[in-house]
């Protein structure tokens, strides 16, 4: 099996996708731009061969990369990237080579679109919240007022994670939305009924290729990224040692809805505040967004640390065998993400962090620029058995420092000055 991966190099981690696809015997090409004496020596050695380009939004650039691959090693069998960015860059590619093992970017742009996924939530049975594409200020006040007024949420109907979401509240709120979205070449908005949330929850999984999932996880996000990303709040989220059987029960029908296939998918879910006519009861999940690639960051490795598995090999074992090969270890954990700011003062010290929960700190490193927005700057990842344990390490990591503490003895409690 030929196999391409798109942007092997970033995130950092993601060397092991292509580790585990060559133990599992396919041929392994990444096509990236950074340069080759750059990437790490882990995605060196997991590679077969490294095609750099200038720049992977020059389709062009990418498409010869391909092309010459596939002249040199013959057809290639996957394209792919496991990063919502490139989706649409995979889906172009494997229509043009006509490779058959992945979605086309008809179907991919279907399930982008925030507007597009309402339907086939519908044909699922998966309640979600209402929603319009943003067009006229009366078109968008006609919807508000059906939903029970303000606030609502606008959000871009094709976007990544928090960014461009925000909450309207008011009529001129509400215009500047609809003013904005009428200029030339700007990006299309949805707009939603404002849904009271406690949580997100999100359903991941590997789904093989007769879409039964081979894999499954539950995580726990606060109620609103956007809030995060915004107001540069400390960020902690977790996955679960089980999942919720009403969640499972969701995710499976949103998968067999969207059709999806032979995919790493991470489906987001609001739990509902407080009983919601046309929605649920508290405590209900709704349909938030489907993603199909695994949740971002340095989450498949926290759901190794939860499962005491490894979800790459069990993805390039469905990749390259159409079925799951590694037992389940039957040992689950909460494994736990707490961030910090670098513009913050903590109360406890990096050192004191790592002499304190050492014994259950995972991982624990910087985080890329381009993912602090929401991620915070410095991350520690613990394993824990015990909810009280969870809230613990979390409350230990973000605590603040009392007030008074001067600027020079931030670096006594800035995690940033001491790792």
């Amino acid at each position: 099996m030929n196999f391409v991966f798109i942007s092997p190099q970033f995130p950092e981690t993601y060397w092991l996708w292509c580790d585990r696809l060559r133990s599992c015997g396919a041929s392994v090409y990444g096509i990236g731009d950074t340069p080759a004496e750059a990437i790490s020596s882990e995605l060196h050695r997991a590679l077969d061969e490294y095609v750099h380009v200038d720049s992977l939004e020059n389709y062009d650039q990418v498409f010869r990369a391909v092309a010459y691959l596939s002249w040199k090693h013959g057809h290639m069998d996957w394209i792919e990237s496991m990063n919502e960015h490139w989706l649409p860059l995979d889906a172009r590619l494997r229509d043009d080579f006509h490779v058959t093992t992945g979605v086309s970017l008809a179907t991919i742009d279907e399930w982008q679109s925030k507007a597009q996924m309402k339907p086939l939530y519908a044909a699922g049975g998966v309640p979600t919240a209402r929603q319009i594409r943003v067009g006229s200020l009366d078109d968008a006040r006609r919807a508000v007022w059906e939903w029970g007024g303000f606030p609502a949420f606008a959000k871009p109907e094709y976007g990544v994670g928090a960014g461009g979401a925000m909450r309207i509240d008011n009529d001129d709120q509400l215009g500047d939305l609809v003013g904005r979205c009428s200029w030339q070449g700007a990006a299309p908005y949805v707009l939603e009924e404002f849904v009271p949330a406690s949580g997100i929850a999100a359903y991941d999984a590997i789904i093989d290729p007769w879409g039964k999932p081979v894999f499954e996880n539950q995580e726990e996000f606060p109620p609103s990224m956007s809030d995060v990303a915004r107001q540069g709040l400390d960020l902690s989220y977790y996955c679960c040692p089980g999942i919720d059987p009403r969640l499972r029960d969701l995710g499976h029908a949103a998968v067999h809805a969207f059709g999806i296939r032979a995919r790493f998918v991470h489906l987001e879910f609001f739990r509902l505040a407080e009983d919601r006519e046309g929605l649920g009861h508290a405590g209900d999940y709704v349909g938030l967004e489907v993603n199909c690639r695994p949740a971002g960051g340095y989450t498949p490795d926290m759901m190794n640390f939860a499962h005491s598995t490894d979800v790459y090999r069990i993805w390039a074992e469905m990749v390259c065998f159409g079925e799951r090969r590694l037992h389940d270890a039957h040992d689950n954990w909460f494994a736990v993400y707490a961030s910090r700011r670098d513009n913050h003062t903590y109360a406890h010290s990096h050192r004191e962090i790592l002499a304190r929960w050492g014994g259950s700190i995972m991982m624990e490193r910087r985080v890329p620029g381009v993912l602090s927005d929401d991620m915070g700057n410095h991350m520690y990842v613990a394993r824990v058995r015990t909810e009280a344990e969870r809230e613990e390490f979390i409350a230990y990591v973000q605590k603040r420092a009392p007030e008074g503490f001067s600027e020079a003895n931030a670096g006594e409690y800035n995690d940033h000055t001491e790792g």
